[in-house]
């Protein structure tokens, strides 16, 4: 059992090089992966070697280092930004980071010290985002406590969809930090996690993190969750999300919207965790302005695994069927019970966000 899990993003000993886990290894074999140029960086996001808004966030901020040490030229260099910051269009704390390092650079002088500026601000993203999930673990936890208090002490089932773990999030995770920081408390914790269908990110990489953390978990199809909360085997659900809106609205992995559906029905409370930076100040109505990824049908057609001979891709559907592969859905805030912050705990709306947030969120 682990005691502290590594970190999926990190600079190389050479201070110059970012190096990351390759999650589409996840979990049969554990790659790095060097980022070197522009290009990397942004194959690297797009193929989801690295995913979860705030690893995405943290890589955005590095890359703007690479594309930094990669060209003199000030033109080519906001250029570069620009198509890393456009890489994946659903996750806003990539265009949220790199606008931030961006600015940084461009208010300090040329050379080293412009360099030695944006390494300082990417480093403190990365480890503001440590933070944030750390106290959105403090948050949540008790949250969990209070639900294993009520049940006498037994055993508090979870259930949680994609990977918004520390795989996602440089540490800790969003919906995952709850369930650590309430194993440190004693509590008793059982993670029911969705498979998450296409590329399995519960599966491969929730179940593979829980595994290494001594987390009691089991692995479940994605269209189980609702059989499961109408037998009262599920206490709360707890999601991640990409994008959330200022009054609530949130996008998330497919899937999550049917979770809140079939929550709601049961009367099964469902949490949205998330640091900050996944907040978007400026959309309103996220069904109708949050973008929604559309990603290759292969992704549909073809599954990833491992026999007794290595890894291996199989197809499972037909040559000639064609296959829709939207990425994020979105779950309206009348469906979310709570968002848990690293500010706290607050309902789903404009008016208690902007109570966490008050710098953020402008009132009319």
């Amino acid at each position: 059992m682990e005691t502290k899990p590594m970190r999926p993003i990190r600079l190389a000993q050479d201070g110059r090089t970012v190096e990351v886990i390759d999650q589409r290894q996840l979990p049969h074999r554990l790659e790095m992966l060097s980022l070197d140029t522009v290009a990397q960086v942004i194959e690297a996001i797009q193929q989801m070697v690295v995913r979860g808004a705030p690893l995405i966030g943290v890589t955005g901020a590095y890359g703007v280092l690479v594309a930094l040490r990669t060209t003199d030229d000030e033109a080519a260099f906001l250029e570069a930004c620009a198509q890393i910051k456009a890489a994946r269009p659903t996750a806003v704390n990539l265009a949220w980071a790199v606008d931030r390092v961006v600015a940084c650079a461009m208010a300090a002088p040329a050379g080293t010290a412009r360099q030695a500026a944006v390494l300082q601000e990417a480093g403190r993203i990365a480890e503001e985002e440590v933070d944030n999930c750390r106290r959105i673990g403090e948050h949540g936890a008790r949250i969990i406590a209070d639900i294993s208090r009520a049940k006498g002490g037994q055993t508090v089932h979870l259930l949680t969809h994609c990977n918004a773990g520390w795989l996602a999030c440089v540490e800790w995770g969003t919906a995952t930090a709850p369930v650590y920081v309430a194993r440190e408390m004693g509590i008793d914790v059982h993670v029911w996690v969705d498979e998450t269908r296409p590329l399995n990110q519960g599966a491969r990489l929730t179940a593979w993190e829980l595994g290494r953390a001594g987390v009691p978990h089991t692995v479940i199809t994605d269209n189980a969750g609702g059989h499961l909360m109408q037998r009262g085997m599920v206490d709360l659900v707890v999601v991640g999300t990409d994008r959330t809106t200022f009054t609530g609205d949130v996008a998330n992995k497919i899937g999550t919207y049917l979770k809140a559906l079939a929550a709601r029905d049961n009367g099964v409370p469902f949490y949205v965790a998330l640091p900050s930076s996944t907040f978007d100040w400026q959309l309103q109505d996220g069904l109708a302005d949050i973008p929604i990824e559309a990603r290759h049908a292969d992704e549909v057609h073809w599954v990833q695994g491992a026999t007794r001979d290595g890894p291996a891709r199989v197809r499972i559907t037909p040559a000639d069927s064609p296959a829709a592969n939207p990425a994020f859905d979105v779950t309206p805030a009348r469906l979310v019970t709570a968002f848990i912050t690293e500010r706290g705990v607050c309902k789903p709306d404009r008016a208690d966000i902007a109570a966490l947030f008050p710098e953020k969120v402008q009132n009319d």
